[in-house]
């Protein structure tokens, strides 16, 4: 046993060697030297080094999600999953769902580290795969709970807590990836999770599952985000390090506030758009930060404010619940900067900035005149997702309890 107390040398004598001599056996004594560890310092393990993984970009006319591989098992089955902020758990499709799960699926009876958990549940997403609404339970998962070696960048942990798909509904059927990696840390249950959330890395401000096992290896405690366009591409998750190459000038960072929990939040005091604002947004607010939400979720009173200083035209689409609309071919001679504001750990205010380029998500479906605008009303819930986090080069600091943002190179 060290003690990092002392820092003399002890000489320990070991009589534990035997040394035959004329065939008798001559016990031997062995010098051993205890390590020297100066005042204040502990021991620390190897660390394990960063590691980056490409992601890929969900595409229907507008950026939905950016997924990238993951593997699960022994010998290791390569999936798909989305890397969600906004998720607390690891869920992918198996061959539980007996054909009715569209996508790659995880077999169980084909990894020799797989424990089966015996508990079933399920969940109901308060926000879907892409742009609209989610009405009722239309994006609604049933799970059987888990455990299995998981592998993220080449990073591995045994033993990590998941659930297998056993069923699903039919709006996750288009989607190109297998599951999700609630992001990093275990995000707020802003999703209406299982009581007993317990997986992710894709990610939430409290470390658990696969990342919290590699944080135990030595890694460190963050992960970043490059979630380019479709356009520009090379999107990629940084796993444990910050890639300086993505992004241009200084990231600034903000605190998460006391009591956040698991949550990626910040509090914002106050939103223009165009320059203007009002007297509903200048409210100070918590906004939750959702890597796996495509576009803007706000009260319906902020939303109507949103929206009254960008067009009078943008109207609420009573077939879509929530949803704000616009003809299509307004839009291009609509300005819509969003500018919301927060406070740097330094005291310093800053702005996160939603372009105009932003404003329309695509024509509805029963309507291909009309086009849907980017913020959706959600009274008790707001939140960003995509539309913003591409424009910039995101730090999600679970040890530091902080998030980084700085201006991705080239969007």
């Amino acid at each position: 046993m060290f003690n990092s107390a002392n820092s003399w040398v002890k000489t320990l004598s070991l009589f534990c060697s035997i040394l035959v001599v004329s065939g008798e056996a001559v016990p031997q004594t062995i010098q051993l030297q205890s390590r020297n560890i100066p005042k204040g310092e502990v021991l620390r393990r190897r660390a394990l080094s960063p590691t980056a993984l490409p992601l890929a970009d969900f595409f229907l006319g507008t950026d939905l999600q950016w997924f990238g591989n993951i593997s699960v098992g022994t010998p290791p089955q390569v999936l798909t999953v989305v890397f969600d902020t906004g998720s607390s758990t690891l869920e992918f499709a198996s061959t539980l769902c007996g054909g009715s799960c569209a996508q790659v699926e995880f077999d169980p009876n084909k990894s020799s580290t797989f424990v089966d958990g015996g508990r079933t549940s399920s969940i109901t997403f308060a926000t879907g795969v892409g742009v609209d609404p989610v009405i009722g339970s239309n994006y609604k998962l049933t799970l059987r709970s888990g455990r299995d070696t998981v592998s993220v960048g080449g990073l591995s942990a045994t033993g990590v807590s998941l659930f297998l798909i056993t069923n699903q509904t039919v709006k996750f059927n288009i989607d190109p990836f297998s599951g999700i990696q609630g992001e990093m840390l275990n995000s707020w249950l802003f999703r209406q999770h299982l009581i007993y959330a317990i997986f992710i890395v894709g990610m939430g401000a409290t470390a658990q599952g696969i990342f919290a096992a590699l944080i135990s290896q030595g890694l460190p405690s963050l992960f970043s985000l490059y979630v380019t366009p479709q356009a520009v591409g090379n999107a990629e998750l940084n796993v444990g390090g910050i890639d300086n190459s993505k992004f241009t000038g200084t990231p600034v960072f903000a605190s998460l506030p006391s009591g956040s929990g698991s949550a990626w939040q910040l509090q914002s005091p106050g939103i223009s758009v165009n320059g203007k604002t009002t007297s509903v947004l200048q409210t100070s607010r918590t906004i939750i930060f959702d890597s796996g939400t495509s576009n803007v979720l706000f009260s319906t009173a902020t939303a109507n404010a949103i929206y009254a200083l960008i067009s009078p035209n943008i109207k609420p689409n009573p077939a879509e619940a929530g949803t704000y609309g616009i003809a299509c071919n307004l839009i291009p001679t609509l300005p819509a900067k969003i500018d919301i504001a927060f406070v740097s750990q330094s005291g310093t205010p800053f702005n996160l900035t939603i372009p105009s380029s932003e404003l329309s998500v695509g024509p509805f479906a029963n309507n291909s005149s009309l086009c849907q605008t980017l913020i959706n009303a959600f009274d008790g819930l707001e939140l960003v997702g995509g539309s913003l986090l591409k424009h910039y080069y995101s730090i999600w600091d679970v040890g530091g309890k902080r998030m980084g943002f700085a201006p991705a190179v080239g969007v």
